[in-house]
């Protein structure tokens, strides 16, 4: 401990001079991160769905990919899309991976959270809907889906959570999003360990606004459902 330079730790001038740049890249991290969970919500929903269904060939599909998208590192996956896929002669840009990779990783985590919610509302409700003459999408989407959704919110919101700090990730195959430009500015300054102290901060900044607005939601459904 006594060999610390505890002086070298934060350069706070440092900080304080690099943090503009280093914001450049937070569109793209809340682009990967947001879109990758937008898009992954609706295909998570699918494939809920299609895991519920009493048809084989849409089952077990649907459990495939879930199983897969689960049991693989989402880098590997990246590798796959950004480096793999040109050798077939598929191409993506850097930005277009890292969406289309976050969006169908994460729809294996939402849809098993989706699948949960829904098969918690009791059953009952769906068969006095069915007394009523409702149809099957009247009853999920009047029904069935508000319910639901008090239920998914907290365990959806980890996984946006999730996707914001993962979306660093995306640094390993030149998405200019604010880890790479930590790292463009540790490499130039050669004090990697202030600027990756202060993107940090930055990434627990954006997580603080989420876990506010996941409260809000989650007391707009409360009293919703009362």
């Amino acid at each position: 401990m006594g060999a610390i330079d505890w002086g070298n730790i934060f350069d706070l001038q440092l900080a304080i001079t690099s943090l503009p740049y280093i914001l450049q890249g937070i569109g793209y991290t809340i682009l990967i991160s947001f879109g990758g969970m937008s898009i992954g919500l609706v295909i998570g929903f699918i494939l809920a769905l299609g895991r519920n269904s009493k048809w084989h060939i849409i089952k077990w599909p649907a459990r495939l990919f879930i199983s897969y998208m689960r049991g693989t590192p989402m880098l590997v996956f990246l590798f796959l899309l950004y480096f793999g896929l040109p050798n077939i002669g598929i191409q993506f840009t850097a930005v277009t991976a890292a969406l289309i990779g976050f969006s169908l990783h994460s729809s294996a985590y939402m849809a098993e959270i989706n699948r949960s919610a829904l098969n918690s509302v009791e059953k009952g409700q769906w068969e006095a809907a069915t007394a009523l003459g409702m149809s099957y999408w009247q009853t999920m989407w009047s029904i069935i889906l508000p319910q639901a959704t008090r239920i998914a919110i907290p365990p959806l919101s980890n996984v946006l959570l999730d996707l914001i700090k993962a979306s660093s990730l995306a640094a390993m195959i030149t998405v200019p999003e604010l880890f790479q430009r930590a790292k463009i500015v540790g490499g130039r300054e050669f004090d990697y360990l202030t600027v990756y102290i202060l993107v940090g901060f930055v990434y627990w900044g954006i997580s603080v606004l989420v876990e506010v607005w996941q409260s809000r939601l989650e007391r707009r459904f409360s009293f919703s459902q009362k």
